[in-house]
């Protein structure tokens, strides 16, 4: 027993060691070593499992549903994830990892992999993730909302960029909806 004591004693000091001696890189610029990221996609794709699989899914596609979804994604989204057609910002060109490009996925035409996307969705988009720039929207927006946001992302997935326009432009019509630096939201 003294053994395997005295290993994991002097495995935890090379552990403290290593991170002490700033070896690894946690600049932006630098990609994580391949054996870091297998872990991390792992323990992010178990952690969000984990949390979304009991969350109730509701109707995602009312129109109005989506129109406020859309006004969401708009507002506080295509910085990073971008709109169809749109070149990347340097916000979205400056994140390690990147955000996801939510046009550009494939749509989801099986239903039960579509429900389990959106619980996904919804958990990310309502309480974000650490150490990737994806805040937890849920500190400022109702569940309602966060589903409306869901709705829209999931709508995306192959959307060009006419359609894009098309549908905004209808939102534009129904809505001018701005958000001020505090999460407030404002219609004129």
């Amino acid at each position: 027993m003294k053994i395997s004591i005295s290993l994991l004693l002097a495995m935890v000091i090379l552990v403290v060691i290593a991170i002490n001696s700033g070896v690894y890189n946690i600049a932006a610029t630098e990609k994580h070593w391949a054996i870091t990221e297998k872990i991390i996609t792992w323990v992010r794709v178990s952690s969000i499992a984990t949390r979304a699989k009991d969350l109730q899914v509701p109707t995602l596609n009312d129109s109005s549903m989506l129109l406020t979804g859309a006004e969401h994604y708009e507002a506080m989204c295509t910085n990073c994830h971008l709109t169809p057609g749109q070149e990347p910002t340097e916000l979205a060109a400056g994140l390690y990892p990147q955000a996801p490009v939510f046009h550009r996925r494939t749509p989801i035409t099986n239903k039960e992999n579509r429900l389990e996307q959106a619980k996904e969705y919804f958990w990310v988009i309502k309480n974000g993730l650490k150490m990737t720039a994806m805040p937890a929207w849920g500190l400022t927006h109702d569940d309602e909302t966060v589903w409306a946001m869901v709705a829209f992302v999931q709508k995306l997935a192959g959307m060009t960029s006419n359609e894009y326009a098309e549908f905004t432009s209808v939102r534009n019509k129904i809505h001018n909806h701005n958000h001020d630096h505090n999460g407030n939201h404002h219609h004129d």
